[in-house]
């Protein structure tokens, strides 16, 4: 390991008599170079150890500022990667591109897959990621860390290193206590919530990483019914009977919850899906339908500016400002009718760039599924109702047709749907004034 005085050259002297945040970030940083020069592996290691050390102790500016000299002093050097191209553009040979390569791939790549080499080492990183992507949108500059990481990241939680664990009521309690503090879709209240939701007609599926043994990377919570499910509370009630899932012919994807915000952007939930499909077939052969019961949580917010912008939504706006809007007969009526129409408008043809404005949707879309059925009143909780004014959407994943699905998606960004959710946005007001337009 490399002597006090090598670390203490890396400090500047304005930091060594400023104050002690200065003092702890330089340190770090000079840890950082150290580990980036260190040559031995048992060196290297402990080293890492003592970097990732003074790193977890920095926050506030002196971690803003850490992140700054990250982003400046571990960057490619612009000169060596110029040099290289001209290099490469002048006779593109293998031995020209490996040297562009190397010259294009910054030193924080290899300082991250240092400090890996420390006991817990890869959590730190996923916690890293995190916080930088708390602070992208005011931090531009940190965009190089963030590449770097989800680069490195993608890498080491691709499928083959993940695991797939069924989650019931032996799982440590450790882990079950993880889940109730992730479940982001449908919030667990305590433990007699969470062991209805483990009972024999429910499965509970987790990918986990070696690196990360007691942490959920995603999970997916199952439903074994009679038919498909069109409203979620009595999915959520932990007072339901429990069904005999020896008489079930559907599994319900009714939660699937990201739980590592650091791994935002790598993909799990594909491969999530179609492996529980695969192995509840395997364990239920008579299950003939696998579908979600799914939110739509962009939708009020487009509904929102879509009222505002057409005077002939005016009605609907009027009738939907009632917090009981639709307990109430005619006009509840009436709302349904448009709402269904405009819900099934939004989700084939609201648009985010060149895919659909639903997150939900361009989850399970780009998964291979079909948009199946929305469902009126499907979630009546504050939060259904604030988003989504209580509709929600089955999406149906046909294993034999989920493949094709995928491929169309992702060259055309086509929206597979039944025929039924396609009439119904073909009678929307929207739909209505844009075919008179066209005509």
């Amino acid at each position: 390991m490399k002597s006090p005085a090598f670390i203490k050259r890396f400090f500047a002297p304005a930091a060594i008599t400023g104050s002690k945040a200065d003092r702890h970030t330089r340190k770090t940083v000079a840890l950082c170079h150290a580990l980036l020069s260190e040559r031995g592996e048992a060196s290297g290691a402990a080293l890492a150890r003592e970097a990732l050390e003074s790193y977890r102790m920095l926050s506030g500016p002196a971690l803003t500022a850490f992140f700054d000299v990250l982003a400046r002093e571990f960057s490619p050097d612009p000169e060596a990667v110029e040099t290289a191209a001209g290099a490469y553009r002048q006779d593109a040979s293998q031995a020209n591109l490996i040297r562009l390569q190397q010259a294009v791939e910054s030193p924080r790549q290899e300082l991250f897959r240092r400090l890996n080499l420390a006991a817990g080492g890869t959590a730190a990183l996923v916690e890293m990621r995190r916080r930088v992507l708390h602070e992208l949108r005011t931090q531009p500059k940190w965009a190089g860390i963030d590449a770097d990481l989800a680069h490195l990241l993608g890498s080491w939680f691709n499928r083959g290193f993940l695991s797939l664990q069924r989650i019931d009521w032996r799982t440590p309690a450790l882990v079950l206590e993880k889940l109730m503090q992730y479940e982001a879709v449908h919030e667990i209240q305590g433990w007699r919530d969470l062991r209805r939701r483990l009972e024999s007609d429910r499965r509970c599926f987790a990918f986990f990483h070696p690196a990360l043994p007691d942490e959920p990377i995603i999970f997916i919570e199952v439903a074994l019914t009679k038919g498909m499910s069109d409203q979620v509370q009595p999915l959520l009630d932990p007072d339901s009977p429990v069904v005999d899932p020896a008489g079930v012919d559907t599994a319900i994807f009714y939660s699937i919850t990201n739980c590592q915000e650091g791994l935002r952007g790598i993909s799990f939930g594909n491969f999530l899906i179609k492996q529980v499909a695969q192995d509840l077939g395997r364990e239920f052969p008579r299950l003939k339908t696998f579908a979600t019961l799914s939110p739509i949580p962009g939708f009020r917010r487009w509904l929102a500016d879509t009222t505002a912008a057409h005077a002939e939504l005016a009605e609907l706006a009027g009738a939907l400002e009632a917090e009981d809007w639709f307990q109430r007969a005619a006009p509840g009526a009436r709302a349904r009718t448009e709402l269904m129409r405009l819900c099934a408008y939004y989700l084939q043809h609201a648009k985010h760039g060149t895919e659909p404005a639903d997150p939900v949707a361009r989850f399970h879309l780009s998964n291979g599924a079909r948009m199946e059925r929305l469902n009126w009143l499907a979630d009546t909780s504050k939060p259904g109702m604030a988003h989504s004014a209580g509709l929600m959407v089955n999406y149906v994943y046909r294993l034999k047709d989920v493949e094709r699905n995928h491929e169309t998606y992702a060259k055309e960004h086509l929206v597979v749907a039944s025929p039924g959710l396609s009439l119904l946005a073909r009678g929307s007001l929207l739909a209505r004034l844009e075919a008179r337009r066209q005509g």
